[in-house]
Formats: structure tokens, C-alpha cells, sequence
């Protein structure tokens, strides 16, 4: 992580660093959410970096039903013996995470944030969360993660996670990988799902810190832009 990212959020909450890897034309994924493999070689070893430097990976519920992450340090990528790895965390409002899914294999420690409409019940090893009434609310979530031992969280995605992160401005910085390759049409998921911006005022306002070439690609990196009071986002 960039220099800084360590240091806790001014906010009381814990860090929250996003990563993402699109298209140029902004598509996380193929036509219907069909899973894009978007980073090259050197991104993925990026990752990796980042991944070693937090102490949980975030996805929603979502990516879990479509890519059944491991949520894993992939160590050997990185050309080092396996170190500390970080804890999985799903955001999972309904309790829809597969039982055979990996994340609930444990092989590392996994954190499942719930709301209270969900009345399953995890394995024994997973700890769960509850915050939020109808869906998880993020700002609670990201509140009570230090209490957890997550001062520093990696959010990863879905479309819906990082539309949520971003309109409530609960990040600390965000980093996109941008493939040289063009998605297109109707059905293939933005960065952001969810409402559009109406207007510059309705916009989510950054500020670009950083921009690198990687391999075909680049990376941009950013922080919060000036903005108004975030509105409450929360997500199922």
C-alpha cells in the first residue's frame, strides 16, 4: 500500500483500501456478470502486495455466488514462503453463502456481516456480525471491524459492494486497474451498480493521487474528493 495507508481512519473506523480491475470501458465483468479475468500478470502479483498488508479481504455475497473466492494470500505469486494471511469477510445481509462455498472452508478465519432479517446459522468457526436491520449497514460494519482485530480492510468487490463504499464515501483509497480491452453492451456490470448521478452534485468526487503504467495496462490510484454529509448506504 501507498505510504500513509497504514495509519488509522481519521473517521474511527478501521482503513478501508478498495481495489478493482475493469475494462477500459469501466466493465468489471463479460456480458450477464460472467467472470473476467482483467488483470495481467503484474496486477495480480500487485494484488497480492495488497493483500499481504491488510488484515481482511471484503466481498459481498454477490461474488461469492458467481466466483466462489478463496479469499487467500496466493503466496506463490509473490515468490515467498506463506506468511500471515488476512481474514475473509463476506457481506452477506440474507445468509446466502453457499454451505460448500470456500470461504467457509476453514482454512483461514472468516467474518460473515449479516443483518438481523438472516437467521442462519454458520459453522462453528465463523464468527458473524450483525449490523444493520434490513441490510448490512457499512458504516456500523467498518466501525465495529477494530474490535475484530481489522484495523485495515481490502474491499474487492462486487459492483454493488463498491457502489456502496463509494456513495457513502467509507474509503479511505481506491485503486483501479485498467485492462487496454473494450466490454461494451447492456448486460456486462459497471464499477458501480445501483442509481446513477442525476447531476455533478449527485457525483462521487475524487481526487487522483497516483498513476502508473503496469504491464498492458494502468493504475490509477485515488482518495476522497471534497464532498457534502455521505448519505447512509447499506447493502444485502
Amino acid at each position: 500500500m501507498a505510504e500513509g495507508s497504514r495509519a488509522p481512519s481519521p473517521s474511527g473506523r478501521a482503513t478501508v483500501w478498495v481495489n478493482c480491475a475493469v475494462s477500459a470501458d469501466g466493465r468489471l465483468a463479460f456480458a450477464g456478470g460472467a467472470r473476467a479475468q482483467l488483470s495481467g500478470p503484474e496486477d495480480l502479483r500487485r494484488v497480492q502486495e495488497l493483500r499481504t498488508e491488510v488484515d481482511a479481504i471484503l466481498v459481498g455475497v454477490g461474488t461469492v455466488l458467481l466466483d466462489d473466492p478463496s479469499l487467500r494470500v496466493h503466496w506463490e505469486l509473490l515468490g515467498r514462503p506463506p506468511g500471515r494471511s488476512p481474514q475473509r469477510l463476506v457481506v452477506d445481509a440474507l445468509g446466502r453463502t453457499p454451505p460448500k462455498a470456500r470461504v467457509l472452508d476453514g482454512s483461514l478465519p472468516t467474518v460473515i456481516a449479516t443483518s438481523e432479517r438472516c437467521h442462519r446459522t454458520f459453522p462453528s468457526h465463523v464468527r458473524t456480525v450483525v449490523a444493520g436491520r434490513e441490510r448490512v449497514d457499512l458504516a456500523a460494519l467498518f466501525t465495529r471491524l477494530p474490535e475484530l482485530g481489522i484495523g485495515r480492510v481490502l474491499v474487492e468487490g462486487g459492483a454493488r459492494i463498491l457502489a456502496s463504499v463509494a456513495r457513502a464515501g467509507l474509503f479511505d483509497r481506491w485503486t483501479i486497474y485498467y485492462a487496454p480491452r473494450f466490454i461494451g453492451g447492456l448486460t456486462a456490470p459497471p464499477m458501480l451498480a445501483g442509481p446513477e448521478a442525476g447531476n455533478l452534485d449527485a457525483t462521487v468526487p475524487l481526487e487522483l493521487v497516483g498513476l502508473e503504467r503496469l504491464g498492458e495496462g494502468y493504475v490509477a490510484g485515488y482518495r476522497p474528493g471534497r464532498r457534502g454529509p455521505p448519505a447512509a448506504e447499506g447493502v444485502t
